[in-house]
């Protein structure tokens, strides 16, 4: 008689789709069956994509740590008064830029603390003078809790706000600051940061504008696999209905710098298991997305291989700098050379290709 999680597993492939309660199942799996789970997950990922392993181009910008959430997951940002804490004028950003466009990024991403003080204006300001400096570079910024701020501080709607930073030159979504999309646990966590409800709310906007986004989760700090579930539930929720999300990026919990961890309100973050896991089931469970991503700055270049042969397409990108996870305890998390992404696309006989931030391939 067949293992009832192998009856599982062939029904997913053969179209059934998987239950919050089958997903919470399958995360919380800690025998042999991980690796059946792998596998019927990188079996999906062969039939969705092929054989491909993409990645992009990108440069990190980071503007400021000044940040108004100082969320307890988190050791980059700061208050505007603390040792360490910057801002970068305009100029300086334009001219991270230009470095950017000097190694061939098809990307720039602005990623930066909720600094208290910016307006919808400061935002405008700060795409505009990277369009301006980096003209055809895809701009990858703007959180749907950076857009509620912007709106609060503004008196403007999140839509207008969206429509102000598209006419600025934003290309593409942050689908960040999702962490666990479960209000109770991000009481814990994120408790400045925008509920639940209103994250949905501005990346179903930012869609039905015809702007797309990522879809990102922060895991292994203090959630359970339910909650997990409940998380992917919103994300394919929200895909039926838009079809507006790029792709699924897991982001592990660096644990070792945080406040969160240090005022023991969180575990020292998620185990192989758990990160192989998160990639398999969403894999599975995400069956209208087509892309999943490994984020090789937060689990380490062999455990991101260990993930292409458990669901994931997408080594993220070359990122050039990572100061979010190296001040979080990331070593190494800031740069990874296109040769060393060829190494591992080769050892497992797969394609490596480069891609825009919307998955055109280069």
């Amino acid at each position: 008689m067949p293992h009832p999680l192998h009856t599982l597993l062939r029904d997913t492939l053969a179209g059934h789709r998987l239950t919050e309660e089958e997903a919470v199942r399958l995360l919380s799996t800690r025998d042999r069956g991980v690796w059946a789970i792998a596998a019927a997950a990188d079996e999906l990922r062969e039939r969705k994509v092929g054989d491909v392993v993409t990645y992009v181009r990108n440069q990190n910008i980071h503007v400021t740590n000044i940040c108004k959430n100082l969320c307890g997951f988190c050791g980059f940002g700061r208050r505007a008064d603390d040792p360490g804490a910057f801002c970068d004028d305009l100029a300086t950003v334009r001219e991270k830029a230009r470095a950017a466009v000097g190694r061939n990024v098809t990307e720039i991403c602005l990623l930066s603390g909720v600094h208290p003080d910016y307006t919808l204006d400061s935002y405008t300001d700060l795409i505009s003078s990277v369009r301006e400096a980096a003209p055809g570079v895809d701009i990858h910024t703007a959180s749907p809790d950076e857009i509620a701020w912007a709106a609060a501080r503004s008196g403007a709607s999140t839509v207008a706000v969206i429509e102000r930073l598209r006419a600025a030159g934003l290309g593409t979504l942050q689908g960040t600051a999702a962490e666990i999309l479960v209000d109770r646990i991000r009481a814990v966590i994120c408790p400045r940061k925008c509920d639940t409800a209103t994250w949905v709310r501005v990346i179903r906007e930012a869609h039905a504008l015809g702007i797309r986004s990522t879809a990102t989760i922060m895991y292994g700090s203090c959630e359970s696999e339910a909650d997990r579930a409940r998380h992917l539930g919103v994300l394919r929720e929200i895909q039926d209905e838009t079809r507006g999300f790029t792709e699924f990026v897991p982001l592990s919990f660096i644990y070792e710098n945080t406040p969160l961890y240090r005022a023991g309100l969180a575990r020292p973050g998620a185990t192989g298991r758990e990160d192989l896991l998160m990639v398999a089931v969403a894999r599975l469970f995400l069956d209208n997305f087509d892309h999943v991503q490994v984020s090789w700055g937060k689990v380490g270049t062999k455990m991101a291989e260990g993930a292409l042969l458990a669901g994931a397409d997408d080594l993220g990108g070359t990122m050039f700098c990572d100061d979010v996870s190296v001040d979080a305890g990331g070593e190494g998390a800031d740069y990874l050379d296109p040769r060393d992404m060829q190494r591992i696309a080769d050892d497992l006989g797969r394609t490596l290709r480069q891609r825009t931030t919307t998955y055109e391939l280069v």
